[in-house]
């Protein structure tokens, strides 16, 4: 299975594995999952941290390093994710999450997430 973790999936799995629920850590230590985490993360975490919020509390190079180390592939963001936003309807309106969304729909895999409101799109979407 090829899992693409939301931004705060990623933050709890690199920093703070205990906000992880036992399902989520399952799926996350399962040796036949693949992890990838997206540069809309990335961007995320920047601009978040950099605004001083406090569950953003990173640093994103280190994020992004530690994440290569732990052999997790990034998928960058690419001109196709960008217009299959355009094609999403209104639930959510954070453009991290709805470029997370429309990747996941584009590529055909599981975004991994906690929060509710992404699970009511249509497409491989895991809530945990």
């Amino acid at each position: 299975m090829t899992l693409l973790l939301d931004t705060h999936l990623l933050l709890w799995a690199a920093g703070d594995p205990g906000q992880l629920s036992s399902k989520a850590q399952d799926l996350l230590s399962d040796p036949a999952t693949e992890l990838i985490f997206s540069t809309a993360s990335i961007w995320e975490v920047v601009i978040k941290s950099a605004l001083g919020r406090d569950d953003f509390r990173v640093n994103p190079r280190q994020l992004r390093d530690g994440l290569i180390q732990n052999d997790y592939s990034e998928l960058e963001i690419r001109s196709k994710h960008a217009l299959a936003v355009g094609s999403l309807p209104p639930i959510h309106k954070d453009p991290f999450d709805r470029i997370l969304i429309a990747q996941a729909q584009v590529e055909n895999i599981t975004l991994l997430t906690t929060d509710d409101k992404m699970a009511r799109y249509s497409g491989p979407i895991q809530t945990v």
